[in-house]
């Protein structure tokens, strides 16, 4: 990948990819149990937030109750931008795209950010 000022430079597509083989190695007992959940690759975070990796919105597993029917899939969403700022290789890329994304299904099934630091998802 050239060199861009220190940027690593990936295509969307080429992201996009490294995503989903990071939702192919999560463990298939853990898959089936996601539930109404769409994962999306975006360019950038909100401005507000510029250096965040990946969101989580929705309502945890933990957290559905008889009322939860009829709503829009909780949605991850996996930001390119930082991401290739901060890694220097596509190793590390591919690295911190698959702690991003257990990170992010970690929030679908109600794990906070105290005990995926805890569990070394920092």
């Amino acid at each position: 990948m050239p060199d861009n000022g220190g940027v690593l430079e990936m295509t969307r597509e080429e992201f996009e990819e490294l995503v989903a083989e990071a939702l192919d190695r999560i463990p298939p007992e853990l898959t089936r149990l996601m539930d109404n959940v769409a994962v999306f690759v975006e360019d950038e975070p909100p401005a507000d937030d510029p250096e965040l990796l990946g969101l989580y919105e929705g309502t945890p597993l933990t957290e559905r109750g008889e009322w939860y029917a009829g709503v829009l899939p909780d949605r991850i969403t996996i930001y390119r931008g930082p991401t290739l700022r901060m890694c220097e290789s596509r190793e590390d890329v591919v690295a911190e795209t698959e702690i991003t994304v257990v990170h992010e299904i970690a929030h679908h099934f109600g794990i906070d950010d105290a005990r995926l630091h805890a569990l070394g998802y920092g």
